[in-house]
């Protein structure tokens, strides 16, 4: 499978590719509100809600045969740590817009995870290619303290963006704040304007 390269992204933002305030780091820490959640295989489901035109729900086999892709990514975590080129494989966020059609009053997504973590973005910054449902990492399955069996990647914004153990995509009409923003975490988390708190 080819990979498509997004590490020029911070172009886009005008900054360098190591945002302000980061330190670049080979090693890929694990960090999480409350440890490793355990889950199956044959009871885990992916869901899709709320302002859309047809709900959706995936086993997960269903959900790793979408159309999927392997992307080269850079990821910043709002605690100061960059890490660069990662390989994320997984299915984009338009994609699966796509299937589940979105209304078009819809404004926000709200991501949830399994460990009942959840996280909120505007549509507008989720409708991006870069914005994967990722299974694989560097080729291998997703670990389980990286958020296996999927997680949300988001390389324009801090990580905690990108939920760990997604299994739920809601979209919304309105804005309401996840888990860390009501704790007073930037709502945009923009690393280039080191928007890490409100």
């Amino acid at each position: 499978m080819s990979v498509r390269d997004v590490t020029h992204l911070h172009e886009e933002f005008d900054g360098e590719r190591l945002p302000p305030g980061q330190r670049e780091t080979e090693r890929f820490p694990v960090l999480s509100k409350s440890g490793t959640p355990s889950w199956s295989p044959d009871t885990w489901e992916f869901e899709v809600w709320g302002a859309v035109d047809e709900p959706r729900s995936f086993s997960l086999e269903a959900f790793t045969d979408l159309p999927h892709e392997t992307q080269r990514q850079d990821f910043h975590c709002v605690t100061g740590w960059s890490r660069f080129d990662n390989e994320f494989t997984g299915v984009t966020f338009p994609t699966l817009a796509d299937l589940a059609g979105v209304d078009p009053e819809a404004t926000h997504v709200m991501f949830h995870g399994f460990d009942d973590y959840t996280t909120d973005l505007p549509l507008d910054a989720c409708m991006r290619e870069e914005v994967l449902f990722a299974w694989e990492l560097d080729g291998e399955p997703l670990p389980d303290d990286h958020g296996g069996p999927v997680r949300v990647v988001t390389p324009h914004k801090y990580a905690y963006k990108g939920a760990k153990w997604v299994d739920g995509v809601e979209f919304l009409t309105d804005h309401e704040r996840g888990y860390w923003e009501k704790r007073g975490y930037s709502d945009s988390a923009n690393p280039w304007n080191e928007e890490r708190y409100s």
